[in-house]
């Protein structure tokens, strides 16, 4: 069967960069399907190759070298896989190297007319594990952080990213409004403000110049890697269909929930994710 014409690169709407795990669902593991469950094509990148999370007794892997990590974004711009590109979803990263290679993609990429949503995850730990990136990446994310429409640090990233101990809903909002510059519009905080979850519930703190809107949902004992990815995924896919910011944010910690109570009732040791009717 003969070829008329030139074939056209395939278009790619979505690059999300992120850890990539052969066991599990964090990162990409946990992003992609989510992404490609609302009908998206998605080019994933990856900034560490794993067998599994750390935390297992034995693991295989690690950071994807510099040379690779950015040719791996730049044969995608020599392909002209781009063109359509509709968001940059950005996550764990495994170093400053990678940092500073993904912020000059991404400002390149924000030249093109309509630019891309970018949204960051500024993976560097959580309260129960302290820091568990290079320490060097908390600087290299703050040259990232302007580039991005939103954030979705948890309250963990959003102390070391801002300073201070936000430890209370204003005190929050505070900390994620000195993280809104360059293109930044809004913070979306999870596990936000311990010092005011009632017993069972956790917080969700969504934070623009203008407005705090708090979620409050169920604090489900289960604890998978791989919920912030998750979270950080669904609810880019709803900012991609045009729902409200607040709404999206919800729809996410709902979808969390739901995740966590299914691997809770598997008595899984990783997150489960392919639920029907799951956004």
């Amino acid at each position: 069967m003969s070829v008329v014409g030139a074939l056209r690169p395939l278009p790619v709407e979505v690059v999300s960069v992120q850890s990539q795990v052969v066991y599990g669902h964090v990162g990409n593991s946990a992003a992609v399907p989510v992404l490609q469950r609302a009908g998206l094509r998605v080019a994933p990148v990856p900034s560490v190759l794993l067998g599994n999370t750390p935390h297992y007794p034995t693991m295989h892997g690690g950071v994807v070298p510099e040379a690779w990590f950015g040719g791996f974004l730049d044969d995608l711009e020599v392909r002209g896989a781009t063109r359509a590109l509709r968001l940059v979803q950005v996550g764990y990263l495994g170093s400053a190297a990678q940092a500073a290679l993904l912020a000059r993609w991404i400002g390149r990429r924000l030249e093109a007319s309509p630019p891309p949503f970018v949204q960051v995850d500024p993976v560097i730990g959580d309260h129960d594990h302290g820091i568990y990136v290079d320490p060097a990446l908390v600087d290299g994310w703050r040259a990232l952080l302007p580039l991005a429409d939103g954030l979705t640090p948890n309250g963990f990233e959003l102390a070391h990213l801002a300073g201070g101990a936000p430890d209370d809903i204003d005190a929050v909002a505070a900390a994620a409004r000195r993280l809104l510059a360059g293109r930044t519009q809004w913070v979306v905080v999870t596990s936000a403000a311990p010092a005011q979850w009632r017993p069972g519930r956790m917080l969700v703190a969504v934070v623009t110049r203008e407005r705090v809107e708090v979620i409050e949902h169920a604090r489900v004992d289960a604890a998978p890697k791989g919920t912030g990815d998750y979270f950080a995924a669904t609810l880019a896919v709803g900012m991609l269909a045009g729902r409200p910011l607040v709404a999206a944010a919800r729809a996410a910690a709902d979808a969390v929930v739901a995740a966590l109570q299914a691997t809770r009732a598997a008595a899984c040791e990783e997150l489960l994710i392919d639920l029907p009717g799951t956004p």
